[in-house]
């Protein structure tokens, strides 16, 4: 019965509808898994099993009924990001403070998830305010990987990616304002999708009392399958009450043939450099696309500086990141920028200020990411994606000293941790969507993933690069220890 817990969304959501299982079996193999690995990996840390059985029942009589109007994610048993409003739950963010903060509603994802049909039966564990590319905090503990349970499964979504590469899960979904979804993706050898910033209306998905989307961060999907990020967003995507009085989505999707594909690879960069099997990982996924008769281009880059990119990114990120900050945190910040040397420029000290900025300050900054979002467009419209990195390495071992402390080791050259957020933050700073796909496991049987990034609101031609790639063996394969 392994197998079966690893199949794809799409396939159980198929084996249900055939009656090949019940929706009811199925939860109860995930229950039998989770009571046999969860307790060493931490990644799934709140359960609703007598909720997710009652209605896991319903699901099946529907199907024996032989209801016509099913969703596309009928029965399939699914956990959520700690961090998403779940009625009955806690959402704490991993935050002590935070740790009695029960949800008395679904958020609007959550709705969207059910109306499909999905039976949401837990929640899977976060870095405190979502801001680690590790998964741990004082509520919930550690959150391991999968392939190496002495190394992080990435975060914020840690727990998320983990619980579907030990096959605990049918579909996960998580957030992403830093690599959220990718970094976790990437290191647990799961798909995962950031989608364009809005696409998927995140209402529910925030601190108490907080109806305002955050700048950069948004809500999208982890799984084993590409199909499945594509019925995933499809399912949560789409504007919200107020936007559907006049807005709907109507995504482009990939109708090239590779032979007609323009296809542009940033490998490598020295603002943030990569490993030497991670950039050989995205050249092998360019050869496979050139071999299939796309034009590969290592040279394309969009009209700016990738220091610039990467400067108007972080000062938007802290600038977003702050609102997450207490009011006792946020004079301390207040206090340290006082003390600057006006004269200080370091990045540093831009980083500082920008936690604290002023209006005025922030929008230029947002105009200036405005013109990062112009010269993308451009980009894209000769080019139909781009190939990146997700993160300079595999997983890295558990860090939790404080985070300046922290270094990252790159082909045995230490990096600082923070350098981490480059590869994210060149689509996540200017809206755009992107998909990471597995590529197999380097020589210490860790994972490696790669980024597919495309134009605002070319999600399902990311997607849909992602399920051509998968066809060529780009596959998810289940963490050994847990088959």
């Amino acid at each position: 019965m392994s197998e079966l817990a690893f199949l794809s969304a799409t396939q159980l959501a198929a084996k249900i509808r055939s009656r090949e299982i019940s929706s009811e079996e199925l939860l109860r193999l995930y229950f039998e898994r989770i009571d046999r690995y969860n307790g060493d990996l931490n990644a799934i840390v709140v359960q609703r099993r007598d909720e997710a059985l009652a209605f896991a029942k319903v699901a099946d009589q529907e199907v024996a009924k032989g209801t016509s109007q099913l969703g596309a994610l009928h029965g399939v048993p699914m956990t959520v990001k700690e961090s998403y409003g779940v009625a009955g739950t806690p959402s704490t963010w991993g935050i002590p403070e935070m740790k009695d903060n029960v949800v008395e509603s679904d958020s609007l994802p959550i709705q969207r998830l059910k109306a499909a049909g999905a039976i949401i039966f837990g929640k899977t564990n976060v870095p405190i305010r979502l801001a680690d590319f590790q998964s741990y905090n004082e509520i919930y503990g550690t959150t391991n990987n999968p392939w190496d349970g002495t190394r992080g499964p990435g975060g914020s979504s840690g727990g998320s990616a983990a619980a579907l590469a030990a096959g605990l899960t049918g579909l996960e979904t998580g957030s992403d304002i830093g690599g959220s979804i990718r970094n976790p993706a990437h290191y647990c050898g799961v798909f995962g999708h950031k989608p364009t910033w809005g696409l998927l209306p995140p209402r529910g998905h925030a601190m108490p009392g907080v109806l305002s989307p955050s700048d950069i961060s948004v809500i999208g999907p982890l799984a084993r399958s590409a199909a499945d990020l594509k019925t995933a967003v499809l399912t949560m995507g789409g504007p919200d009450e107020i936007a559907a009085r006049g807005q709907a989505i109507n995504l482009p999707r990939l109708e090239k043939q590779p032979r007609s594909m323009k296809v542009a690879v940033w490998r490598d960069d020295e603002l943030a450099p990569v490993a030497k099997e991670v950039s050989e990982r995205v050249d092998l996924v360019a050869r496979t696309l050139a071999d299939l008769g796309a034009t590969i281009d290592f040279d394309a880059r969009p009209g700016f500086t990738a220091q610039h990119s990467d400067f108007v990114y972080r000062n938007l990120l802290q600038a977003t990141m702050s609102a997450r900050l207490s009011d006792e945190q946020y004079a301390l910040a207040l206090d340290g920028v006082a003390t600057l040397d006006p004269e200080d420029k370091s990045t540093e000290a831009s980083v500082r200020r920008s936690q604290v900025a002023r209006f005025r300050e922030w929008n230029a900054l947002n105009e200036q990411r405005t013109h990062l979002r112009w010269a993308w467009h451009d980009f894209f419209n000769e080019y139909d994606v781009l190939l990146t990195p997700v993160m300079a390495t595999a997983a890295f071992p558990h860090d939790h000293r404080p985070m300046r402390e922290r270094k990252i080791q790159v082909d045995n050259s230490p990096q600082d941790y923070g350098t981490q957020v480059f590869w994210s933050g060149l689509t996540c700073g200017a809206y755009l969507p992107s998909t990471v796909i597995p590529t197999g496991l380097n020589d210490e049987g860790l994972p490696i993933g790669i980024q597919i990034a495309g134009p605002e609101y070319g999600d399902l031609i990311t997607i849909g690069v992602a399920e051509l790639l998968e066809q060529e063996g780009f596959t998810f394969t289940p963490a050994p220890d847990y088959l």
